[in-house]
């Protein structure tokens, strides 16, 4: 059973009557009351650390009631202050700092909130919850290498710590250490310790596995959606819209964008040829891909619109193709996808592998494509594109691709809002 934190020090033990009137306000829910109280406690008590920590609570209320960043910000600093105070139980710095924290998060102070967790590492050197607290705090500003180091030592300290393995194997898989990241992955989840269980976490150990060849994969998988993660065990995106419809393959009457179709596949001959144009340049507008997702090959591609954003500089270079998709909002506006040309040379594998969200499909126009020897499998099914052909499924279902042939694939891949979208959705649903 869990101990009551001690949040009292000796003086505030002589006002604990005060301090308890205070703080039943707040529970009641009387935000501006217990805030006003507080803060009276506070200037007849200066170094209370209860009064300072009840006033920072109640700011804390408010400032949700309210939804007022600038009173967060108020309790985030009267929680700072709470520590600075003579006297203060050591239960009540942690239950200052680890607010103030995450307040911090909150408000994407997330620099700010590192400094407080390293603080807090600092006074409680042997708590392993604020390591792994710090360790994400790492992680949220993209610096794995010394969330790297502090989840070593945590496993040091405590080797059965599933959250520093879930999140030490996290790290592993970034740095593509496949292999080595899959023990961690699996015994961090099978500890069922608190924020272990995580839809990133099943993710990557299933994609890990399947990186190795391992169809215990799919067990994985199952486990997830089972637990509420995925949508299915095929269908794996993280970032969703529940309810929407949901099938790996789509003609163009399903998704309604019939003239979008039409129109990419009447003029595909001068999209291919600008395609074309722009590889023949010496200067390469061709970036690889950079997400890891080949296990071998060459592919490369060349965006156009990325998260709704037109890519003026790249449009100069297909100027048609450009002025063609401008009259669709459903791909140029979908700032969940992209509109990008795509090179596949011969002899590249892609690992199957889901896209991030539900929220669109994913269009492919063939511009050049070899008589055999490339396919896409998405979920259970292949498909071959062709010259002049539109393909359309849904990416958020895993899906794998096998380019075999003699010579180059070149397409032309156009994502759109997922056709079950309302148009409050398309215009408020944050870009990934």
């Amino acid at each position: 059973k869990k101990k009551k934190p001690k949040l009292l020090n000796k003086f505030d033990k002589t006002i604990k009557a005060e301090l308890d009137a205070a703080e039943k306000l707040r529970k009641k829910g009387k935000v501006e009351e217990a805030l006003r109280a507080f803060e009276a406690l506070v200037n007849q008590y200066p170094q209370s650390p209860r009064a300072r920590y009840g006033k920072a609570q109640s700011e804390d209320d408010l400032a949700e009631k309210m939804r007022s960043n600038e009173m967060l910000q108020q309790a985030i600093n009267t929680y700072d202050e709470v520590v600075s105070l003579p006297n203060v139980p050591s239960d009540l710095i942690k239950l200052s700092l680890k607010r103030e924290a995450d307040r911090q998060q909150f408000l994407g102070r997330m620099r700010g909130s590192l400094v407080t967790l390293q603080k807090l590492v600092q006074l409680f050197p042997g708590e392993t919850s604020f390591k792994n607290d710090l360790g994400v705090g790492y992680l949220l500003i993209g610096d794995n290498s010394n969330a790297k180091k502090v989840y070593e030592e945590v496993l040091s300290m405590a080797p059965d710590d599933g959250f520093a393995k879930v999140h030490y194997g996290f790290i592993l898989k970034a740095e593509n250490k496949i292999a080595e990241s899959i023990p961690y992955l699996q015994e961090g989840l099978e500890s069922g310790d608190p924020g272990t269980d995580d839809g990133r976490f099943y993710f990557h150990l299933g994609d890990a596995l399947q990186r190795m060849g391992d169809k215990e994969a799919y067990k994985w998988y199952e486990l997830g959606y089972q637990r509420g993660h995925f949508a299915s065990v095929w269908q794996r995106s993280l970032y969703n819209v529940k309810g929407l419809r949901a099938q790996p393959w789509w003609t163009a009457r399903e998704t309604g964008y019939t003239e979008l179709v039409k129109s990419l596949e009447k003029n595909w001959k001068l999209i291919r040829d600008e395609g074309l144009a722009v590889m023949d340049k010496k200067r390469s507008l061709f970036l690889p891909e950079d997400e890891n997702l080949r296990e071998k090959g060459d592919w490369s591609q060349f965006t156009l619109w990325q998260q709704g954003r037109k890519n003026e500089n790249a449009c100069k270079s297909v100027p048609k193709t450009c002025a063609l998709l401008e009259r669709f909002p459903e791909a140029t506006g979908c700032r969940r996808g992209q509109i990008k040309y795509s090179i596949m040379h011969p002899g590249t594998h892609v690992w199957p592998h889901t896209g991030p969200t539900n929220c669109r499909l994913r269009m492919h126009l063939g511009l050049v494509i070899p008589k055999e020897g490339c396919r896409i499998r998405c979920a259970q099914e292949n498909r071959n594109w062709e010259e002049g052909k539109v393909l359309i499924f849904d990416d958020s279902f895993e899906h794998e691709v096998w380019q075999d042939a003699e010579s180059y694939r070149l397409i032309f891949i156009v994502d759109v809002w997922h056709p079950e979208l309302t148009a409050q959705q398309r215009r408020t649903l944050p870009a990934i």
